[in-house]
């Protein structure tokens, strides 16, 4: 628990990269497309609960396994953003499945320690390029989705993005109290 704690208190936060392609504003919203590599990722699934339960839950895993809950009981240092996928109903609405995941530090791409916690999947994921909206304060399901609707409502009806997941993604530790980052990433469809 103290490496949990030492490592998102006092160790760097190593933000994810990416290729800024655009910048738009549609209807005094801004927004960016962006372009992420691909890297890998230490993921928890969570099922049946609501997203801020899931978020909870599973983001303290993951902090575990940053922390030295693992094969090597070496604390990782942070990385930014907390990435939860949402799957959406037929409706659009939030399903009760969520993935939450945390790229690995980049020196730990190649060779990750093995995670003591089963739950937690070590994964490859693609590169995507991604739609992403930018907001700020303390988002839970509420927030995210009603930025998600925003979202959906600029690109409108033609944009070329999947519907059947998006991205929730936070910057900050819980204990920052202003000037916080959050944002909804809808993924492009690759032509």
């Amino acid at each position: 628990m103290f490496g949990m704690i030492k490592n998102s208190l006092f160790g760097g936060t190593e933000l994810t990269e990416y290729k800024l392609l655009s910048s738009e504003t549609k209807e005094g919203i801004n927004y960016e497309v962006r372009r992420y590599d691909g890297a890998k990722y230490a993921s928890v699934c969570s099922e049946g609960r609501s997203f801020d339960q899931a978020a909870s839950e599973c983001v303290k895993r993951l902090l575990m396994y940053t922390g030295g809950s693992n094969d090597r009981g070496e604390g990782m240092g942070m990385t930014a953003p907390v990435a939860i996928t949402v799957f959406t109903r037929d409706d659009g609405a939030m399903s009760r499945k969520f993935v939450v995941g945390l790229r690995l530090p980049s020196r730990y791409q190649n060779k990750p320690p093995t995670p003591t916690d089963s739950s937690i999947k070590i994964e490859d994921r693609s590169g995507m390029t991604v739609y992403s909206l930018q907001f700020g304060g303390f988002a839970g399901e509420c927030e995210f989705r009603m930025e998600a609707s925003r979202l959906t409502r600029i690109l409108g009806e033609t944009a070329p993005y999947q519907r059947k997941q998006y991205f929730c993604c936070s910057y900050d530790s819980p204990i920052k109290p202003y000037g916080r980052r959050n944002e909804v990433w809808f993924i492009q469809e690759e032509p």
